[in-house]
């Protein structure tokens, strides 16, 4: 075992009985600080900085094929299909990749609650239990305690890739990453200082995401953004997506994309949507109880979810204009799990795994998050359209990429600062930019990896080793979107 793993065991234990009881004593601020800031001499910062693959290392396409085991086979050639696109279509659908290989890497053994796929294009819009547009994380089928370095890692990655897909010079993508990694590391620093409530209540809108970039190409596609994340609700999504049969509504096939499901596993999934009431708090669960089922459809969605089961529930209120969608996702072990000393005690139910962190890591989430279980299965259920949308990194020139990338590690730190370790990440952290150049230097070496194991995709496929449906990327679109 090394170094960093086993202190992976011992701080997670330490932060894990810090929430036991309130009549323990916690440790001081100070000396969380100094914990962190000792750390440093296990655990230089400019080890962060070191990638280069192992020669034991797993073959990152026998990871994709072990990733398809127990998702919906037919699917399987529009996932492999979305993956090949480009090298960042591969990076969003490889967590299970990244999560070998920076397991075997210098760590701290600082765990807070992480997201886990942590990459540029899972930051997004959706909508505040009060109907404000707030931008976060926003995906989390992966989120669990592990190491934030592993987040971070990802982060400044998937901005090199992402960088180079667009053009951006190397340069160009040196500076993003410093200006992400400066504000992951200003901000966990802030809040490190601040009263625990706080950190909870810190968040970022879209009047203060406007005042904080800089760049006016950025301000500008935030606005376009947010325009199109507001049309984003159910209400909207009617024409696009139901039509009227036999006098009631039903969701339009689009086959592959959208397909009806069984009549009986459709009773078994609205027999889940019954039981996902009672994960609610009363309120929520009173006025969802007043919404019947109207119809239940299977939904392909993403790159790396492509496979699993996902479906989408239509239910009407009190009139055939207030409509509600629901999407039910499969939720399975996360990628990290196996890296992580005790995951076998925090979630025997891994729909309920992404719930809680989810709220762990979003400042406010979505009000109608809840998990359910379905014949044997385990989902979370979520709003399907509830104003979510994402601002297109196709679109961004060098400099709104660096001042966005400075956005998406300010919001990475809150998430990691709400949930603990913040003052020990800020003690190691520190006021240099040290762990600034390190993360270049992991960014840009992890980027080549990724490059070259995209090509190893499309040389699998092009033998015959994994299936990629004609057309598929076509119907995704550009490899950014979500």
């Amino acid at each position: 075992m090394t170094t960093g793993a086993r202190r992976h065991t011992v701080l997670a234990t330490a932060e894990s009985e810090a929430f036991s009881s309130l009549r323990k004593r916690p440790t001081s601020r100070g000396e969380r600080f100094a914990i962190g800031r000792a750390l440093r001499q296990e655990v230089p910062r400019r080890a962060l900085g070191h990638w280069e693959a192992p020669t034991d290392r797993p073959d990152p396409v026998e990871l994709i094929r072990k990733s398809h085991e127990g998702r919906l086979a037919e699917l399987v050639p529009i996932r492999v299909a979305r993956m090949i696109t480009s090298p960042y279509g591969f990076l969003r659908g490889t967590a299970i990749v990244m999560a070998e290989d920076v397991a075997r890497l210098p760590a701290t053994g600082i765990t807070p609650v992480i997201c886990g796929d942590a990459h540029l294009g899972n930051f997004g819009f959706y909508a505040s239990p009060e109907g404000e547009l707030v931008l976060d994380l926003n995906d989390f089928d992966e989120a669990h305690p592990g190491a934030w370095e592993w987040d971070l890692r990802r982060l400044v990655a998937s901005i090199w890739v992402a960088g180079r897909q667009n053009a951006a010079s190397e340069d160009h993508c040196s500076d993003a990453v410093m200006s992400c990694v400066a504000a992951y590391r200003a901000e966990v620093r802030f809040l490190a200082e601040q009263p625990l409530l706080m950190r909870s209540y810190n968040r970022l809108d879209v009047k203060r995401l406007h005042e904080t970039a800089t760049e006016k190409t950025l301000r500008a596609e935030i606005e376009r953004a947010a325009r199109r994340a507001r049309t984003r609700t159910s209400d909207r999504a009617l024409p696009r997506f139901t039509h009227q049969h036999e006098g009631r509504r039903r969701i339009v096939d689009q086959p592959p994309l959208i397909t009806h499901v069984p009549e009986h596993d459709g009773e078994l999934l609205g027999a889940g949507l019954d039981d996902y009431l009672q994960t609610l708090a009363p309120h929520w669960r009173r006025l969802l109880g007043g919404y019947t089922l109207l119809d239940i459809a299977h939904k392909v969605v993403g790159v790396g979810s492509v496979g699993l089961r996902a479906y989408v529930a239509l239910l009407e209120g009190s009139d055939p204009d207030d409509v509600l969608f629901l999407q039910l996702k499969q939720a399975r072990r996360s990628v990290l799990a196996p890296f992580v000393h005790g995951d076998s005690a925090w979630h025997a139910h891994q729909g309920q795994r992404v719930v809680e962190y989810q709220q762990a890591l979003q400042t406010v989430s979505d009000p109608l998050l809840g998990w359910t279980t379905v014949d044997d299965r385990q989902y979370y259920v979520r709003q399907f359209r509830n104003m979510k949308g994402t601002i297109p990194l196709d679109a961004m020139d060098a400099a709104a990429l660096a001042d966005y990338a400075g956005i998406v590690g300010h919001l990475l730190a809150k998430g990691h600062a709400r949930t603990s370790g913040a003052s020990m990440i800020a003690g190691y952290a520190g006021l240099s930019d040290k762990l600034d150049r390190a993360m270049v230097r992991f960014a840009r070496a992890y980027a080549d990896q990724t490059e070259a194991d995209h090509t190893e995709l499309v040389r699998a496929v092009r033998r015959g080793v994994l299936p990629a449906t004609d057309g598929a990327s076509e119907q995704v679109g550009s490899a950014f979107r979500p």
